[in-house]
């Protein structure tokens, strides 16, 4: 028997359903971060730190200068060059031994799967340096590569970030941004646009976060939060009590930053438990929204705020010119670094079957290549689940595990509630509730709606939200293993 668990109640978890929401933008429409290339040669998702390519004649001339100074140094000092400092970015291998949480097999190096007769093989062109396939539901890990391989997660983080404070404020909460709150934003972060002196809503900085990637937002919720500091202990304390034990926090926006790691393994517990939060789903699958503008005069000299279109970055969820939007997708998280590269967390549903996939930094592979191989490992997933052997499972967080050890623990089907619900927890017995996410503005984005079974519901100028069950376990649900 496994046990399947959330963290905390206090933490916003309950047991409802997953919304899928259909694209509300064209699948040819493409949307570049501010700052991209229209060219395509550089990642047009949200970027913490882009890389920069050199013009074409500087490789020649950074070569004879670099000649011009070893010669100098080699011909006036006696003494040996000092030994290069050892690169910052992740070794070009996994370990030959990892962590072994969720079972053994995913802690050995390369791709572990239980190929049998019926199950299908596993698609081609796979690149990446470490992903796994998992079943949401029951917590099977299908199929995995270097899963506890700890490499730089970029912005994927902030689905930790989320996951931690997302119950700290109702999201009418209003929040006055002083110049201090946008301190130690690093260098190229990717932006939503937050102005000084101006006042958010926590549902608007939630939006940048999710949509946008806005580093500045997470930086001005951290700073509501206690700053910085605090807010990267409780992250690091919640990644321990949810046994994301490959990960270790230095930003809270997935900022590169020395040490800073997670792994594809971790990065999926991660989205498994904020996928049991209501407004995390809400947000993770919201594909645009109106974002405050900042406070101008008009022609009258009248003080007047507009605001601009965000998008989501997600571009299973929001479609580009290379790719359709993903059929079944719901979210999560994607980043984009120098160290890390691109990674991409995703939730998706097909014929009653929620899986996630977690890709991190493809090595070869042009534009979009994350979404490509993590479309490729949702497509064998769905193929294979019922028929393929798990090669280990995503394991209960640590009050969970303790609960179920105790004498007389009983399963459950409640749920539980959490600030910015928008509703109280139900007790022991009540039904799941819907939830659907609907860009609708900037006050009325991502609307939460409380339905009933699979209803289509038909919002917003054609928007169809068909609500599936999303039966994620509770603080005590259990799942019988044959």
């Amino acid at each position: 028997m496994t046990q399947l668990h959330t963290p905390k109640a206090s933490r916003n978890q309950e047991t409802g359903r997953l919304s899928f929401m259909n694209p509300v933008s064209l699948p040819g429409v493409r949307f570049l971060a501010r700052g991209g290339d229209r060219d395509g040669t550089s990642p047009d998702v949200a970027c913490t730190f882009p890389s920069v390519p050199a013009p074409k004649n500087t490789a020649r001339r950074s070569l004879l200068v670099t000649s011009a100074v070893l010669l100098s140094t080699a011909l006036s000092a006696p003494v040996a060059l000092a030994a290069p400092k050892p690169s910052a970015g992740p070794s070009a291998t996994p370990p030959a031994k990892m962590s072994t949480v969720g079972g053994a097999r995913l802690g050995q190096p390369g791709t572990q799967v239980n190929l049998a007769s019926g199950v299908p093989v596993l698609p081609k062109g796979l690149s990446a340096r470490s992903w796994i396939v998992a079943d949401a539901e029951s917590g099977d890990v299908l199929a995995a590569h270097n899963a506890h391989w700890r490499l730089a997660p970029a912005s994927t983080l902030k689905m930790l970030f989320a996951d931690t404070l997302l119950p700290k404020w109702p999201k009418t909460t209003k929040h006055k941004v002083e110049l201090s709150d946008l301190a130690g934003v690093g260098s190229g972060s990717s932006m939503v646009g937050i102005k000084e002196d101006e006042t958010y809503t926590v549902h608007d900085l939630w939006l940048g976060v999710f949509l946008r990637s806005g580093n500045d937002a997470v930086h001005v919720l951290s700073a509501m939060n206690g700053g910085v500091e605090n807010t990267v202990e409780e992250m690091n304390e919640h990644a321990e009590e949810l046994q994301a034990l490959d990960t270790h926090v230095v930003s809270p926006d997935g900022y590169d930053a020395e040490g800073q790691v997670s792994s594809a393994y971790d990065l999926t517990l991660i989205a498994r438990s904020g996928l049991q939060k209501k407004d995390f789903r809400e947000y993770c699958s919201t594909v645009r929204a109106k974002f405050p503008g900042e406070t101008k005069k008009n022609k009258k000299g009248e003080k007047v705020r507009g605001s601009f279109e965000i998008q989501n970055t997600n571009r299973l969820l929001s479609g580009d010119f290379d790719m359709p939007v993903y059929k079944g997708i719901a979210g999560v998280k994607n980043g984009n670094t120098t160290n890390a590269g691109a990674t991409f967390t995703g939730v998706a549903e097909r014929d009653g079957k929620v899986l996630l996939v977690t890709v991190m930094n493809p090595e070869e592979g042009g534009h979009n290549e994350v979404y490509k191989q993590t479309a490729k490992l949702f497509d064998w997933g769905f193929k294979a689940a019922g028929k393929v052997e798990p090669v280990g499972e995503l394991v209960p967080p640590k009050s969970a595990a303790r609960a179920d050890a105790r004498p007389g623990a009983t399963a459950s089907s409640g749920e539980a509630g959490g600030v910015g619900d928008g509703a109280a927890g139900a007790g022991t017995g009540s039904k799941p509730v819907a939830s659907a996410a609907v860009g609708s503005g900037s006050s009325g984005v991502g609307v939460a709606l409380g339905v009933t079974g699979g209803v289509l519901v038909l919002l917003a100028g054609g928007v169809f939200l068909v609500n599936r069950r999303w039966p994620l376990p509770d603080l005590v649900r259990r799942r019988s293993r044959p």
